[in-house]
């Protein structure tokens, strides 16, 4: 496998001083490991982490911080011009189910803070922006297995309706201003330095944590419901690699399909069980389970692959063994 380092080393050459880069929603699930992996890359002053919420105790001290509300325009605006900013990645979002509570609320974030950074990228000729978009756009209309590219795309959840068309949006600034804006779709994300954000997939994420501290998990998904997945570092590294990849390699301007791996909850409390055996599931779903219904259970993002080089590093197996590594290594599972 290649691994984390190899491709630090392979980028370093590509760095020029110029690069400065902000990255919005720092302190969120994707925000805080995306942030430490950048600063690896391109210094840790180069990278300007920002968010609304308190600094994320994983990136303190590790470089420059700011408190920053994207939906305030010219506050953002202010802070590309003061920092000297050429690249945004854009990370702040209200997820699936937690965007099911309040739609408006979900709409306007989702919506507005793409808008804001795309014309601000626009003016002041940004090198590069990256926004994330999900495997939430898809529908219960969408192929349930190895979902192709293009395809029906009729998303059910207020989410899955605000990535759809950011995407468009982000298709929009390329051809009509030569934003060069890139994206992908991410499947369920697990991780184990950083809490889930309130998506239709935390339950990945979950059983972990309660494995480890009372050897049971009651999931809020039926037993049988596969959802494709991602380990953090394999999803840090495709951000990445999308970022370095020639412009002129790039043949998709709305998001391009991701895939790493696809379980069901039994199946990854069967893994479990095969590093805790005492370790018992009980399944009691809730109206997420309509929401992950929705969704395809496979993905096929071979145009990943294709343009750019995309390759997963990590099944289940592996990623359960390394999630409990260092979950046990942590002070909070320390006895």
């Amino acid at each position: 496998m290649i691994s984390f380092e190899f491709l630090l080393l392979n980028f370093h050459f590509n760095i020029m001083a110029k690069d400065r880069i902000l990255v919005i929603g720092a302190s969120g699930q994707i925000g805080v490991e995306l942030t430490i992996a950048l600063r690896s890359i391109y210094g840790n002053n180069n990278v300007i982490a920002s968010d609304l919420r308190e600094e994320n105790e994983l990136l303190r001290g590790t470089g420059p911080y700011v408190s920053l509300d994207v939906m305030n325009k010219e506050m953002l605006h202010v802070q590309v011009i003061r920092q000297n900013v050429t690249q945004i990645y854009l990370l702040a979002a209200i997820l699936s189910a937690t965007g099911e509570k309040n739609p408006n609320l979900a709409w306007s974030l989702n919506m507005q803070s793409l808008l804001n950074v795309l014309d601000i990228a626009r003016e002041e000729k940004l090198d590069k922006v990256y926004w994330p978009s999900s495997i939430a756009v898809f529908g219960p209309t969408s192929p349930k297995k190895n979902c192709p590219q293009q395809t029906i795309i009729e998303p059910t959840t207020v989410y899955g309706i605000s990535k759809y068309a950011g995407e468009f949006w982000c298709n929009y600034f390329y051809h009509r201003y030569g934003v060069d804006v890139r994206s992908l779709r991410y499947p369920g994300l697990i991780s184990y330095k950083s809490a889930p954000g309130g998506g239709t997939t935390d339950y990945a994420v979950e059983i972990f944590h309660e494995a480890l501290e009372h050897q049971q998990y009651t999931s809020f998904l039926k037993k049988d419901t596969y959802l494709p997945m991602m380990y953090m570092p394999d999803a840090i590294r495709a951000t990445i690699e999308l970022m370095q990849a020639p412009a002129d390699k790039l043949s998709i301007r709305t998001s391009y399909n991701l895939a790493g791996m696809s379980f069901s909850p039994e199946e990854i409390a069967t893994e479990i069980k095969a590093h805790i055996p005492s370790f018992k599931i009980n399944y009691k779903p809730d109206y997420r389970q309509a929401i992950a219904d929705s969704w395809p259970q496979s993905i096929d993002d071979s145009q990943s692959g294709k343009d750019w080089g995309w390759k997963p590093e990590y099944d289940l197996p592996v990623m359960t063994k390394d999630m409990f590594y260092h979950l046990k290594h942590d002070k909070q599972f320390e006895k």
